[in-house]
């Protein structure tokens, strides 16, 4: 079930934020740094007078949002992002416009092939089942939204610490969830800690998968074969990744084109994402041996099957 759709923040859920979503002058200062650098590669020097172009688009342009079908580079930007608020970036969504930016301003992307999941595709694998079945873990919804982001901007080994999810960004995200648009999956092992998560963002029946991360081994891959379980057995037309990583590339996400995703978009209302607080509705051990195949309208079975 899920609660009523507007949920304010309590002044102690405002002073987390507050201490969650921040950046150091020493993660600005490191932010700034590897974003530049990442910028001047050679292989993007090339982008920057197309993105300079989109800029004075922007800037002197009616300040609508950007034509998704008019972007430019491989990234596919379209515009630049100075308004997040709920309502443009509800409307982004339905458009299949998504703020994005590690650097400088944000900006609206849409690329011209969205890697999407159609639950019925959904691939499960023996090992991921088999660890499901332990049933080690508890996995919640919208139990910790402020916890999941900060997570998932935390830095990963391997990688460079350049993310996306800057403080602007994070009380944007926090507003729509507010609003009871945005939503947290979080998987908690046996000494309560949170030990993975993702969250994203529900418009007209697709959800909008932004970002997980995992603590633990296989953590996120189980709490999101959990939460694309409920999507489905809620109706919704389908998983939008985004961009293809190797996370939903084992799951059988697939990319599709953009005018795909838009004709989804237009068929789905507001009405089928449940907008407000959302429960999970089964355990791990439940659903470990869903066959999610054969059905066009991503059946799922219920949780005691």
């Amino acid at each position: 079930m899920n609660s009523p759709s507007f949920v304010p923040p309590t002044p102690d859920v405002q002073a987390r934020r507050a201490a969650l979503f921040r950046e150091s002058p020493r993660d600005i200062a490191e932010r700034i740094l590897l974003g530049t650098a990442w910028a001047l590669k050679p292989k993007r020097i090339g982008n920057l007078p197309g993105l300079a172009g989109v800029w004075l688009r922007d800037t002197f342009g009616s300040g609508a949002l950007p034509d998704p079908a008019k972007t430019f580079g491989n990234a596919g930007l379209a515009g630049i992002a100075r308004d997040l608020s709920v309502p443009t970036l509800l409307e982004a969504y339905k458009r299949t416009l998504y703020p994005w930016g590690h650097f400088g301003p944000f900006k609206w992307l849409s690329t011209e092939q969205r890697c999407v999941l159609f639950f019925n595709e959904l691939h499960i694998a023996k090992r991921l089942r088999r660890q499901m079945r332990q049933n080690e873990y508890t996995v919640t919804f919208d139990r910790d939204f402020e916890g999941v982001m900060k997570a998932c901007a935390e830095r990963r080994p391997g990688r460079w610490h350049l993310t996306w999810l800057r403080p602007r960004m994070m009380y944007a995200m926090a507003d729509l969830y507010d609003a009871g648009h945005a939503h947290s999956f979080e998987v908690w092992n046996k000494d309560g800690a949170l030990a993975g998560g993702g969250y994203g963002v529900a418009v007209n029946g697709v959800f909008h998968t932004e970002s997980q991360f995992s603590r633990e081994s296989n953590t996120s891959k189980m709490g999101f074969t959990l939460f694309n379980w409920h999507l489905a057995k809620w109706g919704f037309l389908l998983n939008d990744g985004k961009d293809m990583t190797p996370t939903i590339n084992e799951m059988n996400f697939r990319m599709i084109p953009r005018a795909e995703l838009q004709a989804a978009l237009d068929r789905g209302t507001m009405e089928m994402c449940r907008p407000g607080r959302w429960t999970c509705e089964t355990d791990l051990k439940s659903i470990a041996d869903w066959q999610p195949a054969g059905s066009a309208k991503a059946e799922a079975p219920s949780a005691s099957s």
